[in-house]
């Protein structure tokens, strides 16, 4: 009996793990990526380029992992991923032509979203309710989205390594930057080592590979739509051209934005805790929406702050809102659907949100180039909030069964 319970628990903390080194790795390339291509010769619409690619890659993998991956077995898909990914982080380390950059970030489903948001979550998240009860679910998401903001901010507080190479080892600064590339895919790697200690207990019984049941398929084609427009917008609002958009408005290093990236992943993690809290009171919904409209005002005061000081303080104050709807998203999707059902619906979700984000910042680069850099920021605020309003108004009266009293 012990035993039976035990496992769940280790296997928690497993993912747990992986998720923490890869939110590690992601906040690494997610300031240094576009600031590495810029050393190689790289214009905005080429950076763009490769963010799409990356994210392609992604989404591809996602397709690949709803559809496969249970019959795969969760871990060696987990593992697989991982080992792509740290083949893609060499690759662009130090690789050149950009043929080659594109073809080793879209291998390596480069993520320069700046937050862990790959086709790994989607094995996570299929995984992870079964190592829980129901009344603990969103309180497990909230703990997985800590440990991710965690890794996110030690990733962005690593990402000021390249200027202390400079500044104290006397590296010039193309190379400091693709030393930082190449610890992002020695910690992808690592992850894999974790996910095959994972148990046969997180790969899907024979049960989940029946048919999708309707009523799945009914609430995906609604949601996923809406999970679209929401990832379209904040494809336009990866860390990568956050980071460039403050580097070049107003002329501030690498290690400068890490530190402040590192402060919004702290925050951001805070903020899963609240919304786990708060989504206990007035429900996954309400919280979703009630705290997502608001961070995404705050955004365009960023846009249009006259000095970083006010820019970075914004920015740290819409930072603790406009995470609060990831946990309570992904319990949301997991309570909605039939237990079987999972992997599919993390799949369907995650594949639309990537497809969104891989499009999004080639066009949001090519607006970059034009007369203001801020285009991109006013852009995705306005789609978000558009989206919030839609997904209240479908879905309000959808209630998950722990909110059925």
């Amino acid at each position: 009996m012990n035993a039976r319970i035990a496992a769940p628990a280790r296997d928690r903390r497993l993912l747990y793990t992986a998720a923490l080194l890869r939110a590690i790795a992601s906040g690494v390339v997610g300031v240094l990526l576009a600031l590495h291509l810029r050393a190689r010769g790289f214009d905005p619409r080429a950076i763009g380029a490769v963010i799409s690619v990356g994210l392609l890659g992604a989404a591809l993998a996602a397709l690949l992992v709803t559809i496969a991956g249970d019959r795969l077995g969760r871990r060696r898909a987990l593992v697989g991923l991982a080992l792509l990914g740290a083949a893609g982080g060499v690759g662009v380390a130090l690789m050149h032509g950009r043929a080659a950059v594109l073809a080793a970030a879209f291998v390596g489903m480069l993520n320069g979203v700046g937050k862990d948001r790959g086709a790994a979550l989607v094995l996570d998240q299929a995984a992870l309710p079964s190592t829980t009860r129901d009344a603990a679910r969103t309180q497990a998401f909230a703990w997985y989205g800590v440990l991710q903001d965690l890794g996110h901010a030690l990733g962005a507080l690593a990402a000021g390594a390249p200027a202390l190479l400079r500044r104290f080892a006397s590296v010039d600064p193309s190379t400091s930057l693709a030393i930082a590339m190449l610890a992002y895919a020695a910690l992808y790697g690592a992850t894999a080592v974790v996910y095959a200690r994972l148990s046969p207990a997180v790969d899907a019984p024979a049960a989940a590979r029946a048919p999708i049941a309707a009523e799945t398929r009914r609430v995906l084609w609604r949601i996923g739509a809406l999970f679209g427009i929401d990832s379209l917008a904040g494809g336009f609002l990866t860390s990568a051209l956050l980071a460039l958009f403050l580097a070049a408005r107003f002329d501030v290093d690498e290690l400068t934005i890490g530190v402040l990236f590192c402060g919004a992943r702290v925050i951001n993690a805070g903020s899963h805790l609240g919304a786990a809290w708060l989504a206990r009171r007035i429900g996954l919904v309400n919280t979703m929406v009630f705290t997502h409209i608001p961070s995404s005002l705050l955004l365009v005061t960023v846009a249009m702050a006259p000095s970083f000081p006010i820019a970075a303080t914004l920015f740290l104050v819409r930072e603790g809102l406009v995470e609060m709807d990831v946990p309570t998203r992904q319990s949301y999707v997991m309570a909605v659907v039939a237990p079987a059902d999972r992997t599919f619906a993390a799949g369907v979700t995650y594949l639309v949100r990537l497809g969104a984000w891989s499009v999004a910042p080639t066009v949001a680069g090519a607006l970059m180039r034009g007369p203001s850099m801020t285009y991109p920021l006013y852009l995705g605020a306005a789609m978000k909030i558009a989206y919030d309003l839609a997904l209240y108004a479908a879905f309000r009266r959808h209630r998950p069964p722990e909110e059925r009293t």
